[in-house]
């Protein structure tokens, strides 16, 4: 696993731990909870950036079909 993406993971799930009032015992729930919020939130915005390259590429073609009618 990526340091960063761990580091994340760690911070939220400590976050996650103290917004419940500190329980011990459940430092699995609270890693997996961690876990689904950022990759999820990654997921997201790959998908949005996979969007806006997708629409980018299909603008360019469109621009040069126009350019090689003339």
């Amino acid at each position: 696993m990526d340091h960063n993406l761990e580091g994340r993971i760690r911070e939220l799930a400590y976050k996650i731990w103290t917004a419940q009032g500190c329980i011990h015992g459940q430092a699995d729930q609270h890693w997996l909870a961690a876990e689904r919020e950022i990759l999820a939130a990654s997921t997201a915005a790959l998908a949005v950036n996979g969007d806006r390259q997708q629409k980018r590429r299909v603008r360019a073609r469109s621009n040069s079909t126009k350019v090689h009618a003339k």
